[in-house]
């Protein structure tokens, strides 16, 4: 059952600036939902307008039914957020700061109480959960988390949560927020972080330029790239970028990283050429695997259209 309705958002902001562009998704509960593009791409503006803190200029958005710009008030209720900015949690303890949330959203004192308490444990912060101390940006990235899931709502919005988190906890982090789905949550995670992101998300949807412009299943745009394997190479800085094969199509190159895909039936050409370029030290090194959602990424955000 769609939870969270989306259909044909824009929002245009002073200056002709379109920050989203006929936008249309819809998450269900039980779901984790990616939203993943880069600065400046309309995701923040569009997480604005599900919570309610921003009016589109067209279009409708609604949870469980209910439209949130005719009724904010509800919207608020229905969702749980975690900013991208850290929780202002000073001068109180990670326990307190969570279960002050906890009874603002409605809970029951006791309930809020046991679910603060599994997740400081579940994040390794029962040491450190009683201290009002100034905390790190890890930690008011944790804090913040536990914040929105204590009592999660409908929807729960988390902007990217894994900022700044150390990788033990950022394991358990994730993990955490897949719970929140299987618990019948319809989760919007928004990250940069795409690898990570595979691991926990159902479906996605990558944005650039304020459209939507890849929506579905990793493995769906995965098998939907224009080969099915990577080339990976890192550049020498101090050489000219090399030609590369006709076998192997360029899909992004960021600094010193190029990467590229090649088809199975030509991995053994593309091989040879890096091998060729790296003893003629062009680049330092090369490896070739399987395609991965970064790629699919890449295809989309860099060419801001479909792949070839």
């Amino acid at each position: 059952m769609t939870t969270l309705q989306i259909e044909h958002v824009t929002k245009t902001y002073r200056g002709g600036v379109r920050a989203n562009d006929d936008i249309s998704l819809e998450a269900a509960a039980g779901e984790v939902f990616g939203l993943l593009g880069p600065n400046g791409a309309g995701k923040t503006t569009l997480v604005s307008q599900v919570l309610a803190l921003l009016v589109p200029d067209s279009g409708t958005i609604s949870i469980d039914g209910i439209d949130v710009v005719r009724r904010p008030d509800e919207a608020r209720r229905l969702c749980s957020f975690q900013p991208q900015a850290a929780a202002p949690v000073d001068g109180l303890s990670a326990r307190q700061a969570i279960e002050i949330i906890g009874s603002i959203r409605g809970g029951r004192r006791d309930v809020v109480r046991r679910r603060a308490s599994e997740l400081l444990e579940a994040l390794d912060l029962g040491d450190v959960a009683d201290r009002p101390v100034r905390m790190s940006g890890g930690m008011a990235r944790l804090t913040g988390f536990c914040m929105a899931a204590v009592v999660p709502g409908r929807v729960v919005v988390l902007d990217e949560p894994t900022n700044d988190v150390d990788p033990l906890r950022r394991r358990a982090l994730w993990e955490q927020i897949r719970r929140l789905a299987d618990d019948g949550a319809a989760v919007l995670l928004v990250t940069h972080n795409v690898l990570e992101a595979e691991r926990c998300v159902d479906r996605l949807a990558i944005v650039a330029g304020g459209k939507v412009r890849a929506v579905g299943e990793p493995g769906r745009l995965k098998a939907e790239l224009a080969a099915p394997l990577r080339l990976e190479c890192t550049l020498d800085p101090t050489a000219d970028v090399p030609e590369l094969p006709p076998s192997a199509a360029l899909t992004a190159r960021t600094g010193r990283r190029l990467l590229a895909h090649v088809h199975l039936a030509d991995v053994g050409d593309a091989v040879s050429w890096a091998q060729h370029a790296q003893d003629a030290g062009v680049i330092t090194e090369f490896a070739v695997g399987a395609a991965s959602l970064e790629d699919v990424y890449a295809t989309w955000v860099q060419t801001e259209g479909a792949p070839a």
